[in-house]
């Protein structure tokens, strides 16, 4: 007899009056009719598991599929793990005991995050081209249409600054680094934030800007002995100066240039001198030439924070410029 005719015949044979608990065997089995009802399962779903080697069933002498009180527990939790929307390989896992419950839920609920991040940006995108006037529109398209998730737009900044730093520094501290001028992507960002970080991508994408602090790094390579010691030494100055940079203060000389300059000054293994001061403002020109001052505009813009590493760098720089003027 066909396959089908029997499974049919076997749902018939368990069938129990209506509303009537599912009648177990006198071998403490079920049939796959009482298992669906015992379970909310569909039959034919759980013929799929079985042959999956998700559920595990025997046959009877007549051929039909028997089930303990361990393959309804079983069939049990594998419904209540789809309901979540989990799939089988990770319900297969928990089964397996190769992972908790616990762990495929945080590993499935990590995903939907993922993809709610990548449904947020596209819509504050959509957003930034609805919302620009028509003779904007063309152009906010195409500035758009090159960044298309966040994620990736992050990775085109880290590269084009992995690209600009010559000088030798550690993993440790180029991550650093990495933390304080390439923000995070929000999580749910405005149409402004979209097109502030789509625009940083494009200035890391400048080839020209690229070629200017590759020039610059090379002739700091043979002027500074650490760069690490100088990382550390100017992310000092840049703290201090940070309450000033929030409070909106004007650049000035003060305990926060001077310790600015002494980094500078030990690894180039010079004396804080006028003269000094003067080389080193020539030295930094490259960062506060118009498109980084730009690129450290648009990172407050994504991040909303106002002393950002860029803003308190060029706070002091803008201070060494004055204390070189006056």
């Amino acid at each position: 007899m066909p396959e089908m005719n029997s499974q049919r015949s076997e749902d018939i044979d368990l069938r129990t009056p209506s509303g009537a608990r599912p009648r177990a065997l006198r071998d403490d089995t079920l049939g796959i009719g009482d298992l669906a009802r015992l379970t909310g399962v569909p039959v034919r779903t759980i013929r799929f598991y079985c042959d999956e080697g998700i559920i595990d069933t025997v046959r009877s002498t007549g051929g039909h599929r028997r089930f303990d009180q361990a393959a309804v527990d079983r069939l049990g939790l594998v419904r209540r793990l789809r309901g979540l929307g989990l799939g089988l390989v990770s319900i297969r896992r928990v089964l397996d005991g190769e992972r908790s419950v616990g762990e495929v839920v945080a590993a499935e609920r990590a995903v939907i995050d993922v993809q709610l991040a990548d449904l947020a940006w596209r819509r504050a995108s959509l957003r930034a081209v609805e919302e620009a006037g028509p003779a904007e529109r063309a152009a906010r398209l195409e500035l758009l249409a090159a960044v298309e998730r966040g994620p990736a737009a992050r990775d085109a900044v880290i590269r084009f600054w992995r690209r600009a730093m010559l000088a030798p520094i550690s993993e440790g501290m180029f991550t650093a680094f990495v933390t304080m001028a390439v923000p995070q992507p929000p999580v749910d960002p405005t149409p402004a934030q979209v097109v502030a970080y789509a625009e940083l991508v494009a200035l890391a994408s400048d080839r020209s800007l690229t070629r200017a602090l590759l020039e610059r790094a090379r002739v700091n390579i043979e002027l500074i002995s650490d760069e690490e010691a100088l990382m550390f030494g100017v992310g000092e100055a840049c703290a201090l100066a940070e309450p000033l940079v929030v409070a909106g203060k004007a650049p000035r000389e003060g305990p926060e240039l001077e310790r600015f300059v002494a980094a500078h000054a030990s690894v180039r293994r010079s004396g804080d001198t006028p003269e000094f001061r003067s080389r080193l403002l020539t030295d930094l020109s490259h960062e506060r030439e118009p498109r980084m001052r730009r690129y450290w505009r648009l990172v407050t813009e994504v991040s909303g924070e106002v002393a950002t590493l860029g803003s308190t760098h060029l706070w002091l720089t803008d201070s060494l410029e004055r204390s070189v003027r006056l």
